[in-house]
């Protein structure tokens, strides 16, 4: 049994369904609430939860009427109950606000909390049988196994939200897990598809920020740059769709149009594509099992003219073979991965190494965590957590001595 739904899985909509949406300011977050708010009648906000931004949460849960609001930082509580004073919408703050939003009785919840302190919030939702669309790579990059887990225990329904595991969802359903031979996840290349080694390395801030097709946030848009976006992606899948390396394939796809494909054993290959727009694979998940009308722009084949497949360059772009090499090792090795990664983009993004040191930090940290003995399999989020803390200060430990190569 999988807690991933994959064919006939047809419900009865009901009247109006009761969601909750974790990370409620950010991109994702965003994106869900207009989608939200071009049905009003289908959906009952039950909490909503954000990192900092009082303005923007007090906003929201004034306009959708949310029965419970929480903030991630514990000392703006007085500021976000002093603004919703008089609504009747019940406050929190701190961690354990976070994971009360979740616990509370959605039937559909938004995992859109970034980091690691997105896991035991959505932990909480997954524990109660909830429908969780999981936007959150923390999740299944650093505990994915038993994150699926405690979801198959539960009875709980899990989602992709992000586009390319959506269009696996979406293909995968074309088929049986006996007739599957792989599933391909598309990248668009980034900024530097084009690029050579040398001027990669270079590569300032700005112009790694520079995505062709997609509009996203800081972090995410480097691991774009990067590639480590996808190596992310297919540790993702492995844990979500309970595939061995050996059957996740990158491509890439520069027009970022086809977002995943599955290859199946009579050699048919299901694909799903659509524009680049978040709001495709959300409103997927928000109206699953059935189909909800979106606000995105219809695909015009004929305008885009073509599309243009390459392999993926491992020398270039580190990176993602690194990522593969997490997946065979296990044993909390991919909790590393990120870690590391983590720590590298905040070293880039402050100036303190090039561009090209990204994967070098992270390959060092991974190579001094197995030597170290570490490995072992996680069963908790509080193994998990102490895995990311451990691998964090191990990256900060090396990062000056990689940065001294560099220059």
């Amino acid at each position: 049994m999988s807690a991933v739904p994959l064919r006939n899985n047809k419900a009865a909509a009901s009247a109006a369904r009761a969601v909750s949406v974790l990370g409620a300011t950010g991109s994702i977050g965003d994106s869900t609430m207009d989608l939200l708010r071009g049905a009003p009648e289908r959906y009952q906000v039950e909490a909503l939860t954000a990192n900092s931004n009082v303005a923007a949460l007090v906003k929201l849960a004034r306009e959708f009427n949310a029965r419970f609001a929480a903030i991630a930082d514990p000392d703006l509580l007085k500021d976000l109950q002093d603004a919703l004073s008089g609504t009747g919408i019940e406050c929190g703050a701190g961690e354990s606000a976070i994971i009360e939003a979740a616990a509370r009785p959605a039937d559909w919840v938004m995992a859109a909390v970034s980091g690691a302190a997105g896991l035991k919030p959505a932990l909480a939702a997954v524990d109660r049988g909830a429908t969780v669309a999981l936007a959150n790579k923390e999740c299944l990059v650093c505990a994915g196994d038993f994150f699926m887990q405690r979801a198959v225990s539960a009875g709980a329904r899990i989602l992709p939200a992000d586009s390319e595991h959506n269009a696996l969802f979406q293909a995968l359903g074309s088929g049986n897990r006996e007739e599957l031979v792989r599933v391909i996840i598309t990248a668009s290349g980034g900024p530097f598809r084009t690029w050579d080694s040398a001027d990669i390395e270079r590569a300032t801030l700005a112009q790694a920020l520079k995505h062709p097709n997609w509009s996203m946030g800081q972090k995410i848009t480097i691991d774009s740059a990067s590639m480590m976006n996808k190596g992310l992606e297919v540790i993702e899948a492995s844990y979500l769709f309970g595939l061995t390396p050996d059957e996740i394939d990158v491509l890439v796809h520069p027009q970022s149009i086809i977002h995943g494909m599955v290859e199946f054993s009579d050699r048919s290959v299901v694909a799903q594509l659509g524009a680049p727009d978040m709001r495709i694979p959300i409103a997927h998940c928000l109206g699953w099992p059935d189909r909800i009308v979106g606000p995105s722009a219809r695909l015009d084949l004929a305008r885009i003219g073509q599309l243009t497949f390459e392999a993926p360059d491992f020398n270039r772009f580190p990176g993602l073979k690194l990522a593969y090499d997490a997946l065979h090792t296990g044993q909390g090795a991919t909790t590393v991965f990120n870690a590391a990664n983590e720590v590298a983009v905040a070293a880039f993004i402050a100036g303190k190494i090039r561009f090209g040191a990204i994967a070098r930090l992270v390959e060092a940290t991974m190579n001094a965590w197995v030597r170290s003995g570490n490995l072992a399999p996680l069963s908790s989020a509080d193994d998990a957590i102490a895995v990311d803390h451990n691998a964090r200060s191990k990256a900060a430990t090396l990062l000056p001595q990689i940065a001294a190569k560099a220059s």
